[in-house]
């Protein structure tokens, strides 16, 4: 399945979710139960809020903010979990932590960043562009049908906007612990967390990759990690990574065509492991009967119950 679709098929659930924020423009308005009845109260999040924090080149980004219940009830600061495409995944991540997570005692509570997208762009043209680490039109004989929005490769001026703008923003802002933060990011999301894992891997002490889009630009991903370990980049992290079994390619219906998510993500599972880094921790799984979408919400729960144990013993309800 191409970005581009993805993309597309995104966007309308990023047009709905927007709207659960407190303080956001866009609200959720059902139609009116009876004739002549106005628009219901919009739904938004307790605990949250809204922060304008455009980049220095002047892009007009927000930063979500999400606070656990007990928050409120203690002084102590607590770990930052921060994902990428928070139309969709912050109310998702934001349930995971308050039903899976059991009040900290399956997963640690944490404060939750959404890093959205440029406003007043299309989802997948601002992902593209942001997420993207290198332009693939400029390689020679790329496929065009993978890439059919206007900007690709800019994957390091975002890393820097969320490095220098995002990060002063939560430590100046809220109880967090800074030196216990959390990437989430699922395809393109996936590969700009593996970017920022070979590049700047101190900006994050766990990385969670979904699906992560290793396939694009003829796997660049790969040359990077090379150019990586030769400039003696040795990263200090936990990472863990997931993809689901249909996004392997086999001729069967439901699996992939194209792009073998599943062995690119072994791939550099392998590649990492054979460096030998003493400070990285990393493990991959595949999660049996889950595509290129539905793998996300698996992506999340595994991943904070691996890397933000709560406090124990486990409590499946």
């Amino acid at each position: 399945m191409t970005q581009g679709k993805i993309g597309r098929m995104l966007a309308t659930a990023a047009l709905c979710s927007a709207g659960l924020l407190a303080g956001c423009a866009t609200a959720l308005t059902p139609a009116p139960t009876e004739p002549g009845a106005g628009p219901l109260p919009r739904v938004s999040f307790a605990n949250s809020a809204v922060h304008e924090l455009p980049s220095e080149a002047g892009r007009r980004y927000q930063v979500w903010v999400d606070l656990p219940d007990s928050y409120a009830a203690s002084d102590k600061p607590l770990p930052v979990v921060f994902v990428t495409d928070p139309s969709w995944s912050f109310p998702m991540v934001r349930s995971i932590r308050n039903l899976t997570g059991r009040r900290g005692r399956n997963i640690e509570d944490f404060i939750l960043v959404g890093l959205t997208h440029e406003p007043g762009l299309p989802p997948g043209e601002s992902r593209a562009r942001d997420y993207t680490p290198t332009d693939p039109r400029r390689t020679p004989g790329f496929d065009a049908a993978d890439y059919d929005y206007k900007a690709y490769g800019e994957a390091e001026t975002y890393r820097t906007y969320v490095e220098t703008r995002v990060f002063p923003l939560i430590a100046a802002n809220y109880r967090a612990d800074m030196s216990r933060k959390t990437y989430i990011g699922h395809s393109y999301g996936g590969l700009f967390g593996a970017y920022v894992l070979l590049t700047r891997p101190a900006m994050f002490q766990n990385y969670i990759l979904g699906s992560p889009s290793l396939w694009f630009d003829r796997h660049a991903i790969f040359r990077a990690e090379e150019a990586s370990a030769r400039a003696g980049v040795a990263p200090n992290a936990k990472v863990f990574m997931l993809s689901g079994s249909y996004e392997a390619v086999r001729p069967e219906p439901l699996y992939e065509t194209k792009h073998d998510l599943v062995a690119d993500m072994r791939r550099f599972e392998q590649v990492l492991a054979a460096r030998a880094y003493p400070g990285l921790t990393i493990v991959s799984d595949v999660a049996e009967g889950e595509d290129h979408l539905t793998v996300y919400p698996d992506v999340v729960t595994r991943g904070l119950l691996r890397l933000l144990p709560g406090r124990g013993p486990y409590d499946g309800g």
